[in-house]
């Protein structure tokens, strides 16, 4: 008779924890312009191995190497760096806001203002995101006004979303910005199902999906794949591997074994991991899926390889769960200093210019605060009118709620 051990789960865990000195040693990184840069119609079986490198164009030395350099001028990279600047003065600022009690949540994209920032900019107008509650950068790149992004902060009397959704949660038709859901990982289906009509239609307008590491476990994150591995439409599948989920590291959703781009191979999708702190990176590889799905080329699956250097939201504290130092040891650098020593290597720009820009970029933020602050904060109106419950639910107000607002005398 066969005797067997008992049967046990692996579990996957963090390689440090609090006290720990930070570990990035097993993070492999290729060097910057060793990943080649394949035609946009490329077959998914011909560039398996981009699922498993990075994408890198900037090296040491700030300066742009390898196939994938050349695609960005001087004059976009300016604007580029001036957008991250002011979505991180702008993170700097609602933060601070939340502490002040002005408003009840808050999250930041700090360390991560490249990916949503550089993304958009490689967009056309009419293209869609479907964003999760870390794409600020998204609405900032498109100037979208940073007065109507506070008051939804504030949920005042001036946010156009009638207090109905919650802190961050923007929505802009306009700007090319769909409602944010907290039940994550349904805008990645939603972002699907949009392009599919797009294409329907005979339109020439692509969208943008985005999730973090840790949804990739929901379901709807594979219903998603699954569509656009059959149907091939106009979309981008964004996933920000920022390393941590709230409070879980991406290990508990890859298992350790795989990378995220890898996911999409079973599903016969064009893979690619790139440098998400890495702006030159981000436009290029942005550029390229934007073009395939333009010219009818199918779906492309973009893992963003970052760190997310603050907490997971203003009720978060990482400290609990990592290294109090990890961010510093982050491998991969800060966006914004990588590219702005690429743009002084360049001869375009130089530190006394970043610092003023920066006070200039502060002051815009402050006074845009002050406007949305007159609008009202939390718990000091004036806040929206108890009527917008009522409105935008029915194209047609059914009785029964039409008696309500009648008792209510609003």
């Amino acid at each position: 008779m066969t005797y067997y051990k008992p049967l046990s789960l692996y579990v996957p865990e963090p390689s440090v924890r609090p006290g720990d000195k930070p570990d990035f040693s097993k993070f492999a990184i290729p060097k910057a312009g060793s990943v080649r840069r394949p035609e946009i119609d490329v077959s998914e079986e011909e560039i398996r191995d981009l699922a498993y490198g990075i994408i890198r164009v900037l090296n040491r030395d700030g300066e742009a190497v390898g196939p994938w350099a050349g695609v960005m001028d001087d004059e976009t990279a300016l604007k580029g760096l001036r957008y991250m600047m002011k979505t991180r003065a702008y993170d700097a600022r609602m933060q601070k806001a939340q502490r002040q009690g002005k408003t009840s949540f808050y999250m930041q994209c700090l360390g991560e203002e490249a990916i949503a920032v550089a993304h958009q900019m490689a967009l056309s107008p009419g293209d869609m995101n479907f964003p999760t509650y870390r794409q600020q950068g998204l609405l900032i790149a498109r100037e979208h006004p940073l007065v109507e992004m506070m008051c939804q902060i504030y949920s005042n009397s001036g946010d156009v979303l009638g207090g109905r959704q919650m802190p961050v949660m923007y929505s802009s038709r306009d700007s090319g910005f769909f409602s944010i859901s907290g039940n994550l990982g349904t805008q990645y289906v939603q972002a699907v199902g949009w392009a599919m009509a797009s294409a329907i239609k005979g339109d020439t307008k692509i969208a943008s999906a985005w999730i973090g590491d840790g949804a990739t476990a929901s379901n709807d994150f594979h219903s998603a794949l699954l569509y656009a591995s059959v149907y091939r439409p106009p979309v981008i599948l964004n996933v920000v591997n920022n390393q941590w989920a709230i409070s879980t590291f991406q290990g508990i959703a890859t298992g350790q074994s795989v990378t995220f781009a890898t996911r999409a191979l079973g599903y016969g999708l064009n893979a690619l991991r790139v440098d998400g702190n890495d702006f030159l990176a981000v436009y290029a590889v942005s550029k390229w899926a934007v073009e395939r799905a333009r010219r009818n080329f199918g779906p492309t699956f973009i893992e963003w390889v970052t760190y997310r250097v603050g907490a997971h939201s203003s009720s978060d504290d990482p400290s609990k769960y990592r290294p109090l130092d990890e961010s510093s040891a982050w491998p991969m650098g800060d966006p914004i200093e990588r590219l702005k020593n690429h743009l002084i290597v360049r001869g375009v720009w130089s530190d006394d210019r970043h610092v003023q820009l920066d006070a200039e970029l502060h002051d815009e933020i402050r006074d845009a605060a002050k406007e949305a602050e007159s609008h009202g904060t939390l718990g000091q109106g004036p806040a929206p009118s108890a009527k917008e419950m009522f409105e935008d639910v029915f194209k047609e107000m059914p009785p029964h709620l039409r008696r309500q607002r009648q008792q209510m005398g609003v």
